[in-house]
């Protein structure tokens, strides 16, 4: 049976990697909700308008909306469906998208209801990082010493372990 350190890392794992692959094709395409996709296209103008930095070097508010959009597909499709370290990645890559999405949500001022899904989420993504990336619980090995033919317990495992006493 899978330990609950996996089970937890699994189900955080699809349910970020779906909401990110949901988020990013809203940014990209006005197939699945025209209204979100309309107020995407009106945030990004505004970021981009807060950030002039960004229209010198010659970013538009369609190239960040589409760039962050299709980061969010591609990772969230790792989070969901890729085994091993590229979810760590991933996971890492969204949180840092995330950490810049709330840089941008303030700089324009915006209410708190309008990024408090960004910070729930970057909490998630912080967790499901901490978790797999904690060492797997191992059980102790009995080590047998022998000595004169007569296995004994190695001296650190024959010794009561601290605060309980050993009663013969």
């Amino acid at each position: 049976m899978a330990s609950p350190r996996t089970i937890t890392i699994v189900a955080l794992s699809v349910a970020l990697g779906l909401f990110f692959v949901f988020m990013g094709t809203i940014k990209l395409t006005p197939r699945l909700s025209r209204d979100a996709y309309n107020e995407m296209k009106r945030a990004y103008k505004s970021y981009v308008r807060a950030l002039p930095m960004l229209k010198k070097i010659g970013v538009s508010s369609i190239l960040l909306r589409k760039s962050i959009g299709a980061l969010e597909v591609a990772c969230g499709i790792v989070m969901t469906l890729v085994p091993g370290r590229p979810k760590d990645v991933a996971n890492f890559l969204l949180l840092l998208l995330v950490l810049a999405v709330l840089f941008f949500h303030q700089l324009v001022g915006d209410p708190l209801k309008r990024y408090a899904h960004a910070l729930v989420f970057g909490i998630l993504l912080t967790c499901r990082l901490l978790i797999a990336r904690q060492p797997e619980e191992q059980l102790p090995e009995k080590r047998i010493l022998s000595v004169n033919g007569d296995e004994q317990p190695l001296i650190q495992e024959a010794a009561p372990e601290k605060g309980k006493m050993k009663v013969s």
